[in-house]
């Protein structure tokens, strides 16, 4: 099962928003196959370990191990439970029951009634670690949210007033830009505010790293910014929450939320009719403040760089003594998991 799981986590910021899934094949006390769901709407991970064997090969001897429960439904692709009932599996060991509702054990069912030998639960943990966004997504019905800000020594997000030279107002070293590239390429969304766009005027792409970009999310309640901002061009989808009805067009989806009441709830309940499964928040103290105060977070990355600015916009107040801590180029690196 851990081999299966090492498998299952090569497909990490490609399959979103189907969970990573690896599949080991194993026959005499030996791996004779494996496979991993490489992208979203290809193959799942029995699939391609099935069909890296001969098409007449004898799988009656051979016991299929699979961290999380073959699916049952047809969607992008039938349903592997049936796959692997056709294929007269004398056992299959499951890491994770699937709580989507479309699967929720009649996976693991069908395999029993075909007569097949099931095992479930075997290194859970481990296994629902590797999918905790997936499982979240569908048990809490909403966005597995990470919050990330860069701070300084002294704690503070940003100078105020913002200098001339933008590179005046970076916080962290080379390699810490690169890590949040890479950390981007993993999620399926990322957000920012209208501040951050007006002052900024960022890309919010995985450039630095070889990755898809993410879905960009960005708050214009009254649809001010102007469409030659980097965020809204072409080489991504475009989420735009705000008060407004708009009628969606090219790259760009309209979200219609409440910022006058319950700001947050409306707005991630919104986000999970939209499928969005995780979320990284890249904005500034407002907008990370406004998810920290409604308690609708599940991890902070918070690096602190070497500098000092001694006075500017305060950075978000974490407990810092709870956080794992690791350095990251000349930064420390802060991760806080509720």
């Amino acid at each position: 099962m851990k081999f299966a799981l090492q498998f299952a986590e090569k497909g990490r910021g490609k399959v979103a928003p189907n969970p990573m899934v690896g599949c080991v094949i194993v026959k005499d006390d030996k791996v004779i196959a494996e496979g991993y769901h490489q992208q979203y709407g290809g193959p799942h991970a029995e699939v391609n370990a099935i069909n890296s064997l001969p098409s007449n090969f004898d799988f009656t001897d051979c016991t299929l191990y699979v961290n999380l429960e073959p699916c049952s439904h047809y969607g992008k692709t039938p349903p592997c439970s049936d796959l692997i009932i056709s294929k007269k599996f004398k056992r299959v060991v499951v890491g994770n029951l699937d709580t989507n509702p479309l699967v929720a054990g009649k996976g693991i069912q069908n395999l029993k009634d075909a007569g097949i030998e099931v095992s479930s639960g075997i290194i859970n943990s481990e296994s629902r670690e590797l999918n905790k966004r997936f499982f979240w997504f569908h048990e809490k019905k909403q966005p597995y949210v990470i919050l990330k800000w860069a701070e300084t020594k002294d704690g503070f997000i940003s100078r105020e007033p913002l200098p001339a030279n933008k590179e005046d107002n970076w916080i962290t070293s080379a390699e810490s830009k690169k890590l949040v590239h890479q950390w981007r390429a993993e999620e399926q969304a990322i957000m920012v505010g209208t501040n951050t766009v007006i002052v900024d005027d960022p890309e919010l792409t995985t450039r630095l790293v070889d990755g898809n970009n993410p879905v960009r999310v960005i708050i214009d309640r009254g649809l001010k910014l102007p469409r030659t901002s980097k965020v809204f061009s072409t080489n991504g989808r475009v989420i735009i929450v705000t008060d407004k009805d708009v009628t969606d067009e090219a790259n760009i989806t309209y979200c219609k939320v409440n910022f006058d009441k319950d700001f947050v709830k409306s707005l991630l309940n919104k986000l999970f009719e939209l499928s969005i499964q995780s979320l990284i928040i890249e904005g500034g103290s407002k907008l990370l403040n406004s998810f920290i105060e409604a308690g609708a977070w599940n991890e902070a990355r918070v690096f602190v760089g070497e500098k000092e600015f001694e006075k500017g916009i305060k950075a978000p107040v974490f407990d810092k003594t709870v956080a794992e801590m690791e350095i990251v180029g000349v930064d420390k690196l802060y991760t806080i998991k509720k």
